[in-house]
């Protein structure tokens, strides 16, 4: 297994160039993290890599497969996708759109869910803690459920590649933690995880491998400990701050001070 690997990735919209010169590699069976400020061009990359985005030049590979030119039916067997917020004016209960995670394995003239299907979205359910509102309409849940039933809908899917954008904006802080610990059990069965990040400590974290983006190009990927340095939160997001190891970890803990070109405050005595 080679994981994921994009390569010289240029995304055009119209006469601007979003993305430009752009790759990185994703590891097999571990999380990745895709950070950086708002308008670096993350959600537009993964949108490339799922499909959704057309390439003006550039490979995207996953375990040696050509994504871009995959066809949809075989790309939705392996990739699942979870953007920052879905809806739609369907009457669908949570479980009617969990189970839509179970249609790419489905055959053109079956007419219910297998057992093995059944299963599976019963799990997910589970799994993403949504078994209480699951008889629910989704379009009646809050932004926060609706983003867990999202989860529970992509991992249905079984995916091998799971490409999610934002994933933790709408949950509260213990879901978070539950979403992302979910995300590694997945990894260490064997799945490959891509997500997209604002928050710099939960990425440092529960990311095994971090992409750092910055004016639609990728300036830095490592380890959170080779990546996050403040010489590089000053270039990329324009603050100072401080790296910390904490007794016991090897993960390192951001301590924001100021954004760049603000006065530093007065000691307290």
């Amino acid at each position: 297994m080679s994981g994921l690997a994009v390569s010289n990735v240029e995304v055009r919209a119209g006469e601007a160039t979003i993305l430009s010169g752009t790759g990185f590699t994703a590891p097999p069976g571990a999380v990745t993290g895709l950070i950086g400020p708002n308008g670096a061009g993350k959600s537009t990359l993964i949108g490339a890599v799922v499909g959704l985005r057309r390439l003006s030049r550039g490979t995207i590979t996953f375990d040696g497969a050509d994504l871009p030119q995959m066809r949809p039916a075989k790309r939705a067997k392996l990739v699942a996708y979870v953007e920052q917020s879905s809806t739609t004016s369907e009457r669908l209960t949570v479980r009617d759109v969990v189970a839509l995670g179970r249609i790419p394995f489905q055959s053109t003239w079956q007419s219910v869910p297998t057992p093995a299907d059944e299963r599976v979205v019963e799990t997910a359910i589970d799994e993403l803690g949504v078994r209480e509102f699951a008889g629910r309409l989704y379009h009646s849940l809050s932004g926060g459920e609706q983003q867990r039933v999202q989860l529970a809908r992509a991992l249905a899917q079984e995916p091998q590649l799971l490409l999610l954008d934002e994933p933790t904006s709408h949950l509260d802080i213990k879901a978070q933690l539950l979403v992302l610990d979910l995300l590694r059990r997945l990894t260490q069965a064997g799945s490959t995880v891509l997500l997209a990040m604002h928050d710099l400590n939960l990425a440092a974290r529960f990311c095994d491998h971090l992409v750092v983006m910055h004016g639609g190009r990728v300036v830095a990927e490592g380890a959170p400990s080779e990546v996050l340095t403040p010489s590089l939160l000053l270039e990329v997001y324009g603050v100072h701050a401080n790296i910390v190891t904490l007794p016991g970890s090897a993960r390192p803990l951001v301590i924001y001070d100021r954004a760049a070109g603000t006065v530093p405050a007065p000691k307290s005595d």
